[in-house]
């Protein structure tokens, strides 16, 4: 199995800088939703270059999602100035869950039917990690349920089998908590807070947050749900979706410039043309090029080769995970 991961261990400061660090792992995600029996066609993942994405990539609804939840849980990780502080309040406070080291785990089981997102650490995932559930009982162990968890997304037959108390939780996108309690919360992500949906053992809520409107953390008693926003105006979100238009414009223009109004400011029109001047390189081989222009030491590459199996005990070596990662906590 091939883990690639993002790791970032500065703020995000000048807006180009920032923008070519977060294009990497839209690009990462943008490849690997490609189905694999197409890369395959296409000579694997590892080869296929910049101007074939609109060949071979089929956009889908749930895309920007998947990009949204994999760069939440990396926000959460590298200690994104912007959101770290409103995230631990969302879980200490309303969450009540104990500790200080704010943490996430990935957990996405072939989302969508393509990418197959999944972080169990085992130094986060450990034999006493337990899911708080805000019952009265015992909280439950969650590496004693992961495998269950990934089989009742794959098969809803197998949901009857859950404890009542997570009988839900197969809808879970994170487990965000503190690593120095070892205490998680279920936790849904969605671009749009419409898209929430509650569910038995589901916390917390993250959702993006909208230009002018209020990112002020909230209980939706409809949903059970602590509704966390991220921050938009000139923070994590407007990052976030000023680095997707660029790419899908791009894609919209085969690999080339789009028109001039399409991406109207200078910044825009700078990352497409470095884009657009490497449309023949591959693809890993252009995030690493990004390493260089990206902003210095936001993002740091590095792919490591693990034996593993799938969460659901097959013994099947999933084809790629990408998981960013904590270099370091900042103090």
């Amino acid at each position: 199995m091939i883990i690639n991961k993002e790791i970032r261990q500065n703020d995000v400061g000048e807006i180009v800088s920032a923008l070519f660090a977060v294009t990497r792992p839209i690009l990462h995600g943008i490849l690997y939703s490609v189905k694999e029996e197409v890369a395959k066609q296409a000579g694997g993942y590892e080869n296929i270059p910049l101007f074939m994405i609109p060949r071979i990539y089929r956009p889908g609804d749930g895309d920007v999602g998947i990009c949204f939840e994999y760069a939440v849980h990396d926000a959460i990780n590298r200690r994104d100035t912007y959101t770290i502080d409103k995230i631990s309040d969302a879980v200490k406070k309303y969450c009540r869950v104990p500790g200080t080291d704010l943490s996430s785990i990935l957990f996405g089981v072939e989302k969508e039917g393509k990418i197959s997102l999944i972080n169990t650490s085992k130094s986060l995932l450990t034999d006493q990690s337990r899911i708080l559930t805000g019952g009265q009982n015992q909280p439950p162990l969650l590496k004693r349920h992961i495998n269950m968890l990934a089989a009742a997304f794959r098969r809803p037959e197998t949901r009857i089998y859950l404890p009542f108390s997570i009988s839900g939780l197969w809808k879970a996108d994170l487990f965000v908590g503190n690593k120095d309690s070892d205490r998680w919360v279920g936790t849904t992500v969605k671009v749009h807070k419409g898209a929430l949906e509650g569910a038995k053992g589901l916390r917390l809520g993250i959702i993006g947050g909208e230009h002018g409107k209020s990112d002020k953390i909230s209980f939706d008693e409809s949903k059970n749900l602590v509704i966390c926003p991220m921050p938009y105006d000139q923070s994590f979100m407007e990052v976030f979706y000023n680095a997707w238009i660029i790419i899908k414009q791009l894609i919209a223009a085969d690999m080339r410039m789009p028109r001039s109004d399409f991406l109207s400011q200078s910044h825009e029109k700078y990352i497409a043309e470095k884009v657009v001047e490497k449309r023949e390189m591959k693809i890993v081989d252009f995030i690493q090029y990004l390493d260089a222009i990206s902003q210095p030491e936001l993002l740091i590459s590095e792919t490591e080769i693990v034996d593993s199996t799938n969460v659901d005990g097959t013994g099947a070596s999933s084809s790629v995970t990408v998981a960013p990662i904590a270099r370091l906590p900042l103090t």
